[in-house]
C-alpha cells in the first residue's frame, strides 16, 4: 500500500471513529503520561476510572511527587503490575525535584524518566508536543504486520527494529499527533486481535492479510510465557482484646511480585495441604503453638498473573494477645480491620478480606 494514502486513511478513519477520552482533550506532558503509564497492560474501560481518580487526587506532578508511595499504591490497587505505579511515582519526584517541576520537552529527554521507554516517550512527545517520532505498541504492530504482510517475529530484536522503521517513514509530515493516536485506535477497534472488521475496512484494497486470508497468523510472535504455578498459603494470625480483632500483616520488601503492598503471614509450599500438616511440617516450639486454637481454612483461591498461576488458601489462627509482641511475630504488625482497609493490597488479599471480614 501507498504510504501516503496509508497515513491518509488512518487520519480519514480516526476523525470519524475516535473515542471521546480526557487525555485526548489536552496537551498537559503529565496528564498524558500519567495516561500512558495506566493504560501499558491495562484496557481503555478498566484504566480510565483509574485515570480519572490520580488525577483529582494528584492534578499537578508536584502533587503526585509528594505524596507518600503508600497513599500512591493503595489508589493503584487493582490495576497490578505494581512497578508501574512505583515507577510513576519516583519519575514525578525527579521532575519536581531534578527538573524543578519543569516536564522533559522531547524523547530523547523524556527516555530520562524512570519507567518510561521507546513507546512512553514516543507517545508523550508525539500527543503533548507534535514531535514527529513514531509510537509503535502492539495495536501499532498489528496493524502494519497485516497491511504490509511482515512475518518477522515482533517479539524479536530484528522484528522490533523492522517496525519501528516502518512507522517512522509512515509517520505524515503534518498531524504526527493525531496520526500516532489514530493508528492505535485503529488497532484497538478496527484491526482487532480477534474477528478484525475487514468487511468496513479503509485499508482492505491495499492489505496483504485481507488479500492473502492471513488475519489470523500476523502478526507472529514466537516468543511464548513460561506459567509458573505457585501455591501460598496465607496464615491469618488474629488475636481479640477489649472486644476488638486484631490482624497480623506485614509489608512485602522482597524482589517478587507486590513488592511494597501489604499481605498476611506466607508459607509457599510445592502443594496446597490442611492447616494441621503446615504447622506440623514447620516444626515450630510447641510452647508457642500449644495455645494456638486452629480455626477455619478457605477454600483455594484461583489468581492468574502474566507469567504466574496461584492457588492460595487462607489458614485462621487465633492467638493469646501477648503474643502479638513477642519477637516470632516481630515481622508482623497487627491492625483492626477498619486499619486495613488504607493499605495497598495485592487484589487477591483484598477480595478475601471484603470476603469474610468487611
Amino acid at each position: 500500500m501507498d504510504k501516503h494514502l496509508f497515513a491518509d486513511n488512518i487520519l480519514n478513519w480516526y476523525a470519524k471513529n475516535k473515542r471521546d477520552l480526557p487525555w485526548r482533550h489536552t496537551n498537559n506532558p503529565y496528564l498524558i503520561w500519567l495516561s500512558e503509564v495506566i493504560l501499558q497492560q491495562t484496557r481503555v474501560k478498566q484504566g480510565l476510572p483509574y485515570y480519572e481518580k490520580f488525577v483529582e487526587t494528584y492534578p499537578t506532578v508536584k502533587d503526585l511527587a509528594e505524596a507518600d508511595e503508600q497513599s500512591v499504591l493503595r489508589l493503584w490497587q487493582g490495576l497490578g503490575y505494581y512497578s508501574r505505579a512505583r515507577n510513576l511515582h519516583a519519575a514525578a519526584k525527579f521532575v519536581h525535584e531534578e527538573l524543578e517541576g519543569k516536564f522533559p520537552e522531547d524523547y530523547q529527554e523524556l527516555l530520562k524518566m524512570k519507567g518510561v521507554g521507546k513507546y512512553t516517550a514516543s507517545a508523550i512527545a508525539s500527543f503533548a508536543y507534535n514531535e514527529k517520532v513514531a509510537v509503535v505498541d502492539g495495536n501499532v504492530f498489528r496493524v502494519l504486520a497485516r497491511v504490509f504482510g511482515i512475518a518477522t517475529d515482533i517479539a524479536s530484536h530484528k522484528g522490533a527494529k523492522e517496525f519501528e522503521v516502518l512507522a517512522n517513514s509512515l509517520l505524515p509530515d503534518q498531524q504526527a499527533d493525531e496520526y500516532n493516536q489514530g493508528i492505535m485506535e485503529f488497532g484497538a477497534l478496527q484491526c482487532t486481535p480477534q474477528k478484525p472488521n475487514c468487511m468496513y475496512c479503509p485499508m482492505q484494497s491495499g492489505c496483504v492479510a485481507f488479500q492473502q486470508g492471513k488475519q489470523k497468523e500476523l502478526p507472529v510472535k514466537i516468543k511464548k510465557l513460561k506459567i509458573k504455578n505457585r501455591y501460598f498459603h496465607y496464615l491469618i494470625f488474629e488475636y481479640q482484646k477489649n472486644g476488638e480483632v486484631f490482624l497480623g500483616m506485614k509489608e512485602r520488601t522482597a524482589k517478587d511480585i507486590w513488592s511494597g503492598l501489604y499481605d498476611f503471614w506466607l508459607e509457599e509450599k510445592p502443594a496446597l495441604q490442611t492447616t494441621e500438616a503446615l504447622l506440623g511440617e514447620n516444626g515450630w516450639d510447641d510452647k508457642l503453638t500449644s495455645k494456638w486454637v486452629i480455626g477455619k481454612q478457605s477454600v483455594a483461591y484461583k489468581h492468574i498473573l502474566t507469567h504466574q498461576r496461584i492457588q492460595a488458601t487462607f489458614h485462621h489462627i487465633e492467638i493469646p494477645a501477648e503474643q502479638a509482641g513477642t519477637e516470632f511475630f516481630s515481622d508482623l504488625h497487627f491492625f483492626k480491620p477498619d486499619e486495613i482497609v488504607d493499605l495497598p493490597k495485592p487484589v487477591l488479599i483484598d477480595n478475601y478480606l471484603n470476603k469474610n471480614f468487611f
